[in-house]
């Protein structure tokens, strides 16, 4: 999964915000999604989900990205 970089804006409400996602090896033979998120320009919150797949961490990463689309974040 190459990373996925999402943005929303709603200048009337000054909300300016990013989510980006990629999927990453560890150290044991599993896998990890690791989500980024917070306001565009400022360091964001960073969670790790652990898979034992890479295919299983690729499957959340895009239910996170349509869940994500459908609230108004566009990919960048």
């Amino acid at each position: 999964m190459r990373p996925i970089y999402l943005e929303r804006h709603e200048s009337d409400k000054n909300l300016h915000r990013f989510y980006r996602l990629h999927v990453t090896p560890g150290l044991f033979g599993d896998w990890a999604l690791v989500r980024e998120w917070g306001r565009v320009g400022s360091p964001g919150t960073v969670r790790k989900d652990w898979f034992a797949s890479e295919d299983e961490a690729i499957a959340a990463g895009e239910a996170l990205r349509v869940n994500k689309e459908k609230n108004g974040y566009r990919t960048v």
